[in-house]
């Protein structure tokens, strides 16, 4: 099965996977792959240009080799903002959306508290784009920082 994990940055999706995924799953996290090609001691969130750019080519590929084995394995992507076509890519996959939400409030306060400042206009684009929407939400309030 694939599980697309959406939300605005700050709102828990990379701990909504650890809830649910189990070792054997593949794990696409745009954070965690680029933690893992920096260097030492590298900061969670951000990231030089060069490195980003290396990462999103690598996130690609894995999506594209990933969804290959959805029959065989649970694979988890996140995906802060789906394009209409990654959208229609997903749909045909039959992929299961998750959205986690806890709520503008609390995404910009832990934007504010762990986070650059530019992903507050990301969160922004997220809410503005899912406002009015109907989708199966799961919300979490709150968890251990």
């Amino acid at each position: 099965m694939l599980y697309v994990v959406t939300g605005p940055p700050g709102a828990g999706k990379s701990s909504w996977i650890r809830a649910h995924a189990k070792a054997r799953d593949i794990v696409i996290d745009m954070d965690l792959m680029a933690l893992a090609m920096a260097g030492p001691g590298a900061d969670h969130h951000n990231h030089s240009d060069i490195l980003l750019k290396v990462v999103h080519r690598a996130r690609f590929a894995a999506i594209r080799e990933a969804e290959q084995h959805i029959d065989k394995t649970d694979v988890y992507v996140i995906q802060t903002l789906p394009s209409a076509q990654q959208r229609a890519n997903y749909k045909r996959l039959k992929a299961k959306l998750i959205v986690v939400d806890p709520g503008r409030d609390i995404v910009m306060q832990r934007i504010e508290a762990m986070r650059q400042p530019g992903m507050k206009a990301v969160a922004t684009k997220w809410y503005r784009a899912n406002r009015g929407q109907s989708r199966s939400a799961m919300p979490q309030a709150s968890r251990n920082w």
